[in-house]
């Protein structure tokens, strides 16, 4: 039997032992997408406990926490945060088989060189030592980011924005870990909301100029996208249901926008068209800029209406939705190819579904622009967890190129997250591994070492061209 998440934790083979100790392990980090607070960075925050690194804004953890019975009041509520972390400490323990439990220990062993097991009995040793640790002068936001040997971090960031945060990092030579904002327009292009004509005049006020048209929506966004571009941004991410594709005629558009922003309901037709026009010109914009287009969809958000009114979105109370509509998807990428303006693309569906569908479409639309131009993303949110790691790269292997693929990301708030690397270096290289143990691929260490290596770092700082040694 195996020890406990011991050195070769889910590496079962010498081949993956290789890969991993060899080349994955010391391999550094590029965090592409992700949610941390600049402000934390910025500042270089300190935690008072653990209870608020791990509980404070991880939906993940309260879902499970409220799986197993534990009252709101010590999952969001204002109980101490010695009893909430007690809370998710016997949580965890009945948490066999979920990555929240190998996710958690090994943030245990690797910033607090705890090797024991978290579970009830033994929640008031833990709390101690992370606690112990966490008072260190040298234990903060930016320490936490260096020392999981992270060279770039990209965080998400509204078009609004005014970057202060970002400035003031950049700005700062005792931190050389980039830190660069990314595009996330989502409420620009959220006119269904009830808050979408409020939101417009925010962003009129951050671009200075009026906008009284679905043109000069577009003017001040390319604007503010021009703007972030000066300040380092590569990369967009938009959260959708699906990508759509309902093309209408500007006079459509412009009638749809002027009608929704004078407070007018629209159809859902209307709402698909709409937003049609509004990807289709962010992809424009992002082809001329050179940047990544990040498409996040297949998730049903906001399931349980009691809680979204107590506790607004992100509240752990999202789903898995229904198969995407592929032709729609594909729609949207021809439109763009065939003006050739289809930027550099990663399309991830929460569905685990899609994964086929989205190996063979992006495989319709690669060319010399850029190599794996059009990338499937790595398993996201309820999908990255062992099998489901194991299931979207071998099915990326199956229908594209595996070598080509740009790997893991944390997608997350806490600053603990970069261990998620680990997990999925471990898992790529127990794939790849037994792969050639069974004669699938020669055991020909250089080239292997070489894949795992541009598939954990490599392949995204060139993908995304960041200013880094590859």
């Amino acid at each position: 039997m195996k020890a406990f998440m011991d050195k070769d934790f889910l590496l079962t083979t010498e081949t993956a032992k290789k890969l991993y100790h060899t080349y994955a392990e010391t391999t550094p980090i590029l965090d592409y997408h992700c949610h941390l607070d600049p402000r934390d960075i910025a500042e270089d925050r300190h935690f008072d406990n653990i209870a608020q690194v791990w509980l404070g804004a991880d939906h993940y953890k309260w879902r499970q926490m409220r799986s197993n019975g534990v009252p709101e009041k010590y999952i969001t509520g204002d109980a101490p945060d010695r009893e909430k972390f007690q809370k998710w400490a016997e949580t965890l323990e009945r948490a066999i088989g979920n990555p929240l439990y190998h996710w958690s220990h090994l943030e245990l062993q690797r910033y607090f060189g705890y090797f024991g097991a978290l579970n009830g009995d033994t929640a008031q040793e833990v709390w101690d030592i992370c606690n112990e640790v966490l008072r260190r002068p040298e234990t903060s936001a930016r320490s936490l980011i260096k020392n999981s040997n992270v060279t770039l971090v990209c965080t998400t960031d509204d078009p609004a924005d005014s970057l202060e945060w970002h400035e003031k990092i950049a700005a700062d030579p005792a931190f050389d870990t980039q830190v660069l904002p990314a595009w996330r327009p989502d409420k620009a292009m959220s006119l269904e909301k009830a808050d979408w004509p409020a939101y417009i005049e925010k962003l009129s006020a951050a671009a200075q100029m009026p906008i009284d048209s679905f043109a000069a929506l577009v003017k001040a966004l390319e604007k503010r996208a021009d703007w972030f571009d000066a300040h380092g941004c590569r990369a967009s991410d938009h959260g959708l249901a699906y990508v759509m594709y309902a093309p209408a005629d500007e006079p459509v558009i412009e009638d749809i926008f002027a009608r929704r922003l004078a407070g007018e309901t629209i159809t859902a037709l209307e709402e698909r068209q709409f937003k049609t026009a509004f990807m289709l010109a962010m992809g424009r914009i992002y082809h001329r800029l050179g940047w990544v287009m990040q498409l996040h969809y297949g998730v049903k958000r906001d399931l349980n209406s009691r809680i979204f009114a107590a506790l607004g979105p992100d509240a752990g109370i999202d789903s898995i939705a229904s198969a995407a509509p592929t032709d729609e998807l594909a729609g949207f990428l021809d439109a763009l190819d065939k003006t050739g303006e289809l930027p550099k693309t990663i399309i991830y569906s929460l569905n685990p579904g899609d994964n086929a569908a989205i190996g063979t479409i992006i495989g319709c639309f690669q060319s010399d622009e850029a190599v794996g131009k059009i990338q499937q993303g790595s398993a996201w949110w309820f999908n990255d967890h062992k099998p489901g790691m194991i299931e979207q790269m071998t099915s990326l292997a199956s229908l594209s190129l595996l070598g080509n693929f740009i790997g893991m990301l944390t997608d997350s708030r806490s600053f603990l997250s970069y261990t998620r690397h680990e997990y999925f270096r471990r898992n790529l290289c127990q794939l790849l591994g037994g792969w050639v143990e069974n004669g699938e691929y020669p055991a020909d260490e250089a080239r292997l070492g070489a894949l795992v290596q541009d598939i954990c770092y490599r392949n995204a700082v060139r993908y995304f061209g960041f200013d880094l040694k590859v």
